[in-house]
C-alpha cells in the first residue's frame, strides 16, 4: 500500500505536497470568506471562483506543451516560486487593508495561469519519480495526501479566521510553498526516471490533440474525465444546496458532510493505492459505480442516510480520479505526456466554468436533488457506454482470431 514512499524522491514530494495543498485550502476559504464580506454575493462568490479555472480551460493545452518542452522539475520550481509571490502580495493587501473584488479576481486569475503550467508539471513528475509498476501505488498515495490536507487546511482556516482574521491564512499559504521549493531542490537528481522532451517545433498542440483523438486507450478516460468533472465534481455548489434547501440544515452540517466526503476520499484512496492492473474496463466500471453512489445521495430521505452515503461517494470520487489518472500516464508517450494530463486537467477541473452554472441552474429550477441527478445519470451512463463499448470491441477482436486461425 505505501510502497511508493519507500523511493526518497517521492517520499520529498509527498511531503511538500501535503504542506502545500493544506496551505491552498486555507487561502481558498479566506479567498471565499473575504470576497462575501466584501460583496455580500453569491453571484461574486462564483465569478471570483471560476476566473481561477479560466485560464486553465482557454490555455490547458498550451501548458501542457510547455511541460513537455522542459524539465519537470525545475518548470516546477519556477511555479511554485510564482505562486509564492502572488500569495504574498495577497497576504500584504489583506494585512494594509486594501483587499477589494476587483484585486482578487486579478490575483485568483494570475494564480490560476501559473496552475496552467505547474498542473501538467506536476501530474507528469510522478512518472519521473517512480517506476511503471508503481505509478498507480503513487498517484494514489498523493490522492491521500490531497484529501488529508483537504481536511486540515479548511479546519485551520476557520480557526485563524475566526481569531485573527483572513491574513494569516494568505502568509502561512505563502510560507507553505517553501516545503514544496525545497523538496524539489533537494531531489536526487540521478535517481529521476529520465523522458524524452519534446523538441520545439510548429503544430505541436494539434499533434498532441490527434495524437489523444487516435489513442483508445487515452479517448476513453478523457471522455469520461470530462463528462463526470463537468456534472458530477461539482460538490462545492451540489452539497450546500442540498444541505441547506433539501435538509434545512446549517453550516455545521455542511462541513460534516465535506468531512465525510474527504474521509470517503482518504479511504478510496488508500484501496487504489493497493491496485496493481487497471484497464479502461475497470475505469468504466468505476464510473459506474460512482454515478450510482451519486444518485443514492441524491434520494437519501434524511440528512444521517445522506452523510453515509457521502462518504462512498468519496471513496469513489477518487477510485475513478486515481485509475483516470494512472492509465492517462501509462499510456501516454513521454513526449507527450504533459499535454494528456493538460487536457486531463482541463477535463477536470476547466469544466466546472461550464459544468457549475450548468447544475446550479438545474438545482435552482428543480431543486438540490436534480443537480446530483444531472451529475449521477451523466457519470452512469458514460461508464455504461465505454463498458459495453468494451465488450463489443474485444467480441469482434475474438472473432477476427477465430478466423484468422
Amino acid at each position: 500500500m505505501f510502497a511508493s514512499l519507500r523511493v526518497y524522491n517521492y517520499r520529498l514530494y509527498f511531503a511538500g505536497q501535503s504542506v502545500s495543498v493544506a496551505g491552498n485550502w486555507m487561502q481558498n476559504v479566506a479567498i471565499s470568506w473575504v470576497v462575501l464580506q466584501l460583496s455580500h454575493s453569491g453571484f461574486v462568490l462564483g465569478a471570483v471562483t471560476a476566473a481561477r479555472f479560466v485560464p486553465l480551460l482557454l490555455l490547458g493545452p498550451w501548458g501542457g506543451l510547455i511541460s513537455d518542452r522542459s524539465d519537470k522539475r525545475r518548470l516546477m520550481i519556477r511555479t511554485q516560486v510564482c505562486a509564492a509571490t502572488l500569495s504574498l502580495v495577497l497576504a500584504l493587501l489583506s494585512w494594509t487593508g486594501h483587499t477589494s473584488v476587483p484585486t482578487l479576481v486579478v490575483i485568483v486569475a494570475l494564480l490560476g495561469m501559473v496552475n496552467v503550467f505547474d498542473g501538467p508539471a506536476r501530474q507528469s513528475l510522478i512518472s519521473n519519480m517512480v517506476t511503471r509498476d508503481r505509478l498507480a501505488n503513487a498517484i494514489a498515495l498523493n490522492s491521500i495526501a490531497m484529501n488529508s490536507s483537504r481536511i486540515v487546511g479548511p479546519g485551520l482556516a476557520g480557526l485563524l479566521i475566526a481569531t485573527l482574521g483572513a491574513t494569516p491564512c494568505f502568509f502561512f499559504n505563502a510560507l507553505s510553498f517553501g516545503a514544496v521549493i525545497a523538496s524539489l531542490l533537494a531531489m536526487r537528481r540521478s535517481e529521476l526516471v529520465p523522458s524524452k522532451r519534446e523538441v520545439r517545433s510548429k503544430g505541436q498542440i494539434r499533434a498532441g490533440l490527434r495524437y489523444m483523438a487516435r489513442t483508445p486507450a487515452l479517448l476513453g478516460p478523457l471522455v469520461m474525465a470530462t463528462v463526470a468533472g463537468t456534472f458530477a465534481w461539482e460538490f462545492p455548489v451540489t452539497l450546500p444546496l442540498l444541505t441547506s434547501m433539501t435538509f434545512h440544515a446549517g453550516a455545521a452540517t455542511y462541513g460534516a458532510m465535506l468531512s465525510c466526503l474527504a474521509a470517503g476520499a482518504i479511504a478510496g484512496a488508500l484501496v487504489a493505492a493497493r491496485r496493481r492492473h487497471l484497464t479502461v474496463r475497470s475505469l468504466s466500471l468505476s464510473a459506474v459505480i460512482w454515478g450510482a453512489l451519486i444518485l443514492a445521495t441524491a434520494a437519501a430521505p434524511t440528512i444521517g442516510i445522506a452523510l453515509a452515503v457521502i462518504v462512498f461517494v468519496g471513496s469513489g470520487a477518487v477510485t475513478f480520479n486515481s485509475a483516470a489518472k494512472t492509465l492517462l500516464q501509462l499510456a501516454s508517450a513521454p513526449e507527450m505526456r504533459g499535454r494528456v494530463m493538460a487536457v486531463w486537467s482541463m477535463a477536470w477541473q476547466g469544466s466546472t466554468v461550464v459544468g457549475a452554472p450548468i447544475v446550479g441552474a438545474a438545482a435552482g429550477l428543480a431543486g438540490a436533488r436534480a443537480g446530483l441527478v444531472i451529475g449521477g445519470v451523466a457519470t452512469l451512463a458514460v461508464g455504461a457506454y465505454y463498458v459495453v463499448a468494451g465488450r463489443n470491441a474485444q467480441r469482434r477482436t475474438e472473432r477476427e482470431t477465430a478466423v484468422v486461425h
